[in-house]
């Protein structure tokens, strides 16, 4: 199998027996560009969207940059039911992120 998800995540799994093909898909050194769309709570500023260009640290380790655009429309997903937090009414963003490391988290 090439990929995985996360619990909070939705996406495209292939199954495969051909090895070489998953190996090149997955292993960092190759590179392979995964794309996210991803809701988030608020409105990220420049200096939020900026960092994660740079890269971020996850428990003390460097992780690659990425390629992070603000969506101006709401992207073509099918319906899904959305957690609703008890008196929160906060606005959100849709980000694309584009990961070209093939890291686990």
């Amino acid at each position: 199998m090439a990929g995985r998800l996360d619990r909070d995540s939705e996406g495209l799994l292939l199954l495969t027996d051909d090895g070489e093909l998953a190996h090149r898909l997955t292993h960092p050194r190759y590179h392979v560009p995964k794309t996210y769309l991803i809701l988030v709570e608020g409105q990220p500023g420049v200096s939020a969207i900026t960092a994660l260009r740079k890269g971020v640290l996850v428990k003390g380790e460097a992780k690659a940059q990425a390629e992070v655009e603000r969506m101006a429309v709401e992207p073509d997903l099918p319906p899904r039911p959305v957690p609703v937090r008890e008196n929160t009414v906060a606005p959100t963003t849709w980000l694309k992120i584009v990961l070209r490391e093939g890291r686990k988290r």
